[in-house]
């Protein structure tokens, strides 16, 4: 792997913008000589967190509202990494205004991207254990609702019509391997 040269990029021309987002057209030559037209978002210059917040035999989900597919989806905590701070810092301020606890200990398990073709950003996978209660005040419109899920019965969360989004289901099969290698699976 790693044997392709990557393309040269000739231009980038910003096409469209929102409050949040900015759409940029990226003007591509290939080592061969082919050139193309790319769109992408503007590159993020901040990362986010997703946490698996175990608590004794279970992990943490929260239930929210996910505009995009007009619909309360289930998940992890998570949210961005404020300026200055570094994953592990942010892991626990989102856990403690998402869903109410700190954690003594925490590890980062990966770093994924989603569509990487036409996002740059990335979500940083935390464990976090040995909870205690903590609450933030977050930015969320509603309050959350707080669901524990059974470790034993990780997979069965795949069979739940609310747990559909990829950077979840990505960081559930993290968690399990994680688990098993802990000789707790």
């Amino acid at each position: 792997m790693g044997s392709l040269k990557k393309p040269v990029i000739t231009h980038i021309k910003e096409v469209a913008r929102s409050r949040l987002f900015t759409i940029q057209q990226v003007d591509l030559e290939f080592s061969n000589g082919e050139k193309r037209v790319y769109e992408r978002m503007k590159p993020a210059s901040r990362e986010a967190v997703m946490i698996l917040a175990l608590q004794g035999d279970s992990v943490l989900l929260i239930e929210e509202y996910a505009v995009g597919i007009d619909s309360y989806e289930l998940g992890f905590p998570k949210g961005l990494i404020d300026p200055g701070e570094t994953p592990l810092e942010a892991a626990q301020r989102e856990l403690k205004e998402e869903a109410g606890f700190g954690a003594c200990y925490t590890e980062q398990l990966a770093s994924l991207t989603m569509a990487p073709s036409y996002f740059s950003s990335r979500m940083n996978i935390i464990v976090a254990e040995d909870l205690y209660p903590e609450k933030l005040e977050g930015d969320e419109p509603e309050p959350l609702v707080l669901h524990r899920w059974p470790i034993n019965n990780l997979t069965a969360l795949l069979e739940q019509p609310q747990f559909t989004e990829a950077r979840n289901i990505s960081a559930l099969f993290l968690l399990r391997e994680w688990l098993i290698k802990q000789g707790r699976l």
